[in-house]
């Protein structure tokens, strides 16, 4: 029991069970300057388990963007009974790439590998950890991203991306229909007239086509998550995948909410500039229970979740459907 949580505890969602967490778990890829770290938590019980691949943004600090990073989400997802996989990508500072690699800063193609690569030797990576061995459910698979990772999932749900400085980086499609349905958080908007000056000149990659992304998926966004240093159109550039994918049917509005959703990133995290437990507990929720209803046909977790958020926390979030 969570005591520090009001207004979100109204939003039902199963109870929790014990948790294993197994790190590191490495995979070698090759042509990857390194193999990719994994950390993988689990409940400790139960067959046929659902999955969460969860991806790290580009955040300041030296240990969130990697796979110890998120806590908060990967913990309560596990609780709940999906298991997570989350991959430190190159653009960490912790165990990811050298800054003058190809493909820096972010890394963007090397983060969609990353989860093509997980998929493909699912199966070992399963059956090297025996806790794990036979308990995976593989038709069963979602992405969730924050920030960059949002981007990175988006391509895996079927967004393209385009960089106009790079030749080999045209109309890229790199989705991945192993993957059944998706959250993306605060995640970047359209290029081009989207982005500042600094964005459009030295970020040119954060250019996203949505009208490909077919995947249903659910958006998140605060409406208070402003950052002039990539986009000139305030919080609503964080939207921008909600209404322009065609797979995208449910935008979650966090009032008040920042970038870091009330504390996706990590528990009392230095990054997190909207901290606040009933914010992070209708991030957690309310994800969670999308996933749960994308994913099993009849499950009515999604429904409840949205009675409850608008009976009991209307003043903090909304969903807005197409």
């Amino acid at each position: 029991m969570n005591k520090l949580i009001n207004a979100a505890r109204h939003i039902p969602v199963d109870e929790p069970v014990s948790t294993i967490s197994i790190t590191p778990v490495m995979l070698d890829a090759a042509g990857r300057p390194k193999p990719i770290e994994m950390r993988i938590t689990a409940p400790m019980q139960g067959r046929n388990l659902p999955i969460i691949l969860l991806s790290h943004g580009h955040g300041p600090s030296l240990y969130i963007p990697s796979k110890d990073g998120y806590g908060p989400l990967a913990n309560f997802y596990a609780e709940h009974g999906f298991v997570v996989i989350q991959p430190t990508h190159g653009n960490s500072k912790v165990a990811g790439f050298d800054m003058d690699a190809p493909g820096a800063p972010f890394f963007w193609r090397s983060r969609v590998e990353d989860f093509k690569l997980i998929l493909d030797h699912l199966k070992d990576i399963e059956a090297a950890s025996p806790v794990l061995d036979g308990r995976l459910d593989h038709d069963r698979i979602a992405a969730v991203g924050h920030s960059l990772g949002g981007q990175t999932v988006g391509m895996l749900l079927g967004a393209r991306l385009t960089d106009v400085k790079d030749p080999d980086a045209q109309d890229v499609n790199l989705i991945e229909p192993r993957i059944k349905a998706g959250v993306l958080l605060a995640a970047p908007g359209n290029g081009g007239d989207s982005l500042s000056p600094h964005a459009r000149e030295n970020y040119t990659a954060l250019n996203p086509d949505f009208a490909h992304l077919t995947t249903r998926t659910l958006v998140v966004a605060g409406d208070s998550d402003v950052n002039p240093h990539l986009t000139t159109r305030g919080a609503a550039w964080h939207t921008d995948p909600f209404y322009h994918a065609p797979g995208s049917d449910a935008l979650l509005t966090l009032v008040g909410g920042k970038h870091g959703l009330g504390g996706i990133a990590g528990y009392d995290a230095k990054e997190t500039d909207d901290e606040d437990p009933d914010r992070l507990a209708i991030t957690q929720r309310m994800t969670w229970a999308y996933l749960r209803s994308a994913l099993y046909d009849g499950d009515t977790s999604w429904a409840r979740a949205c009675d409850g958020l608008a009976t009991h926390a209307g003043d903090l979030a909304h969903v807005t459907g197409k």
